[in-house]
């Protein structure tokens, strides 16, 4: 069975962060008023937060694969890279179709080049052809990936389409559960990794999100059937990044559940003890990269699972 968690991570170091007009439509977590406030010193506060969290998980023993955006093409959401790529156990590389056009520029076929040098990359699936059709499946921000079970959970969203996560299924064998989700004001959840985040033996999730009873119920079950523990989020707590998590691990295999620190505060104590007992929690300050970019800690980390040469 393939592991969950992967010691090896992508993190991609901005040059051009900033407020993305193009995403902000569906992404309720933008905070345009932030952004207005903090438009001259996003880029610097941005890298800031970046580098401090490269340099603590790098301290714990992660290995993490650093590229440095370019400035051309602009690319202001360029720090989220899970968004337009996966990387499996099976040396399968997935390519995505991604809704805003200024985020279509992030892809970046030099960094899969480089890593094939040391991985082995067996085929590249590229799926951005549905962006002709104004179809979208941003990554494992629009899919959270039980990679232990090969079962995909997807809230579908302007940014998620069932033909889309079908043909995705089709090309992996990832089973696909979708699903609707919805935050307190009714807004569709753009990504599904806001709302859950599944580790080995357990799941984070915003069951209050998902609109209709049958598919809350359906979600729930799966996840008991597949053996996670589930420890439910409020819809305030999934506003505040709670969802937005990724277990990862060290290289000596210890577990991490990281996380921004907004996250963190947002929990419980009773939360905090259950989610210790699965993995040390790591969290970091990424509020400039959270009120900018709507996106948090999960969003920054694109985990490479390619087998080693």
């Amino acid at each position: 069975m393939q592991s969950q968690a992967t010691s090896r991570i992508l993190m991609i170091r901005p040059v051009n962060f900033g407020f993305n007009p193009e995403t902000a439509g569906s992404n309720a977590f933008q905070d345009i008023k932030l952004a207005a406030q903090t438009k001259d010193a996003a880029q610097e506060d941005a890298l800031r937060e970046f580098d401090e969290m490269v340099r603590q998980l790098q301290a714990m023993g992660v290995e993490v694969m650093v590229y440095d955006d370019t400035a051309d093409p602009y690319t202001p959401d360029s720090i989220f890279p899970n968004n337009w790529v996966s990387f499996h156990a099976s040396g399968k590389v997935v390519l995505y179709p991604m809704q805003a056009e200024n985020r279509r520029l992030e892809r970046r076929v030099d960094i899969i080049d480089d890593l094939a040098k040391r991985f082995h990359v067996a085929t590249v699936i590229d799926l951005t052809h549905f962006e002709q059709e104004g179809k979208f499946l941003e990554g494992t921000g629009s899919m959270v990936l039980d990679r232990m079970n090969r079962v995909a959970f997807a809230s579908l969203s302007p940014r998620t389409d069932q033909q889309v996560l079908d043909e995705f299924s089709q090309q992996t064998g990832y089973r696909t559960l979708s699903f609707r989700a919805a935050d307190a004001n009714g807004q569709a959840v753009y990504h599904t990794n806001v709302l859950m985040c599944i580790g080995d033996t357990f799941a984070v999730v915003c069951l209050a999100a998902i609109t209709d009873p049958d598919e809350r119920l359906m979600v729930r079950q799966e996840l008991e059937k597949l053996n996670k523990r589930v420890i439910d989020i409020t819809l305030e707590q999934m506003a505040s990044f709670a969802g937005n998590m990724l277990m990862i691990q060290t290289q000596k295999g210890q577990k991490l559940l990281v996380m921004s620190t907004r996250a963190f505060e947002s929990l419980t104590p009773k939360q905090i003890d259950q989610l210790d007992d699965y993995a040390t929690l790591l969290h970091f300050d990424l509020s400039m990269i959270e009120g900018n970019g709507g996106g948090s800690a999960r969003c920054m980390m694109a985990e490479v699972h390619l087998p080693v040469k």
